[in-house]
């Protein structure tokens, strides 16, 4: 129930991924018969990518993953076009890679404007219109949130910054081959891509660079030139042949997919809603089914996830050496330091069944009826309200 966090490579990328171990072993970038090979199988994958998107197969730069795509899209903008506009726009709750970025991108000089959201996690388009200046040069804002699902107006945003001749970049991670994504009808100019989020192999990604216009970047990694002298290294073909076969799995089960997980999603929330005092952050239809994150008040996430002990899940708190800190995305949507605390995320994936929802229904029941008597503000309640034990 994590599949918000990675997903099972799928055994039909996998098989087509293994001939490329070991049989069909050549670089990529090597000018004989096992390189050139090599190089078919990649450029055939960027078709499959950019087929999800509709974008063009040489508008395809792959990377490492997400993170190295979101870093390259803001720095190597940012690093262009220096000289000329030094202003960007995000969002609070955006990915920490991301705003990390931006972090450092305001320690070079460049002024950042951080969009809020609304109590479901969406951001005002009117607000974005008054942040935008003479300066702006990039937007950025993720189509999916990670935490909490909530699907952007991705398309409104792209129109906003095409009247205002500012370039777009949407971080994917958690979108690319669940929703219907569409770059030219969207006026996205850069798209992060991960692998690992849609049942292919970790280690890979992409970033997806309009060409028409031409948009220009600042590499970030020195090298031998490969990827359009963007993205220097030898390509990983096992890897980048997966990715492929996952993104090609991806467009033709979209909408198979989607109306499973939905109907999945609602079986869950219908019995989750019998527990007092549950909550569910995000708007609760505008996002992607696969993603349901809970707060459990006057329950710690943590000790939560202990007492389920026969499903995974991810805790919207971070553990760190000195404190325990709440989610920057449920604070940015207003939620006290106690609730936020007590989130928990659950995600669906393709290899969920009713079985899985069952299973988990029952140790959320479990947990919560064993974990509430023991809190002090469970027990003040129940004092105050003379409310039922669950």
């Amino acid at each position: 129930m994590d599949y918000q966090s990675t997903t099972p490579t799928d055994e039909r990328v996998l098989r087509e991924m293994l001939p490329y171990f070991s049989e069909k072993f050549g670089n990529p970038h090597s000018n004989h018969s096992l390189g050139w090979e090599a190089k078919d199988a990649i450029d055939f994958a960027r078709g499959q990518i950019s087929s999800v998107i509709n974008a063009h197969p040489n508008e395809i730069i792959f990377t490492s993953g997400a993170t190295e795509s979101n870093n390259l899209a803001l720095k190597g903008i940012a690093g262009f076009y220096k000289d000329k506009q030094n202003h960007l726009i995000t969002v609070k709750t955006e990915h920490k890679c991301v705003l990390e970025t931006c972090r450092d991108l305001k320690k070079e000089g460049f002024e950042i404007t951080y969009l809020s959201v609304d109590r479901d996690g969406l951001i005002s388009l009117e607000e974005l219109r008054e942040a935008l200046r003479s300066t702006t040069l990039l937007v950025s804002i993720m189509s999916v949130n990670n935490e909490i699902g909530v699907v952007q107006p991705i398309k409104e945003i792209g129109t906003i910054c095409k009247e205002s001749n500012v370039l777009f970049h949407t971080d994917a991670a958690a979108a690319f081959g669940k929703i219907p994504l569409d770059v030219k009808a969207m006026n996205i100019n850069l798209m992060s891509i991960s692998s690992h989020k849609i049942y292919g192999p970790k280690g890979v990604g992409a970033l997806f660079i309009q060409n028409n216009p031409k948009i220009n970047l600042r590499p970030l990694i020195s090298g031998g030139g490969q990827e359009k002298r963007i993205r220097s290294g030898t390509l990983p073909t096992p890897l980048i042949v997966g990715f492929g076969k996952a993104a090609e799995l991806s467009e033709q089960e979209i909408s198979m997919e989607h109306n499973r997980l939905l109907g999945l999603s609602k079986e869950f929330l219908k019995w989750i809603s019998d527990i007092p005092e549950v909550y569910l952050n995000g708007h609760k239809t505008l996002r992607w089914s696969g993603n349901i994150n809970l707060s459990f008040a006057h329950i710690e996430g943590e000790a939560m996830m202990l007492a389920m002990k026969d499903i995974i899940v991810s805790s919207g708190s971070a553990c760190t050496s000195e404190s325990l800190k709440s989610s920057h995305v449920l604070e940015a949507l207003g939620i006290d330091q106690e609730l936020a605390h007590t989130s928990i995320r659950f995600g669906l994936g393709r290899f969920t069944t009713s079985k899985d929802i069952e299973r988990a229904i029952l140790n959320v029941k479990k947990a919560v009826k064993k974990l509430r008597p023991m809190s002090p503000t469970w027990e003040e309640k129940v004092v105050e309200t003379g409310a039922m034990q669950t």
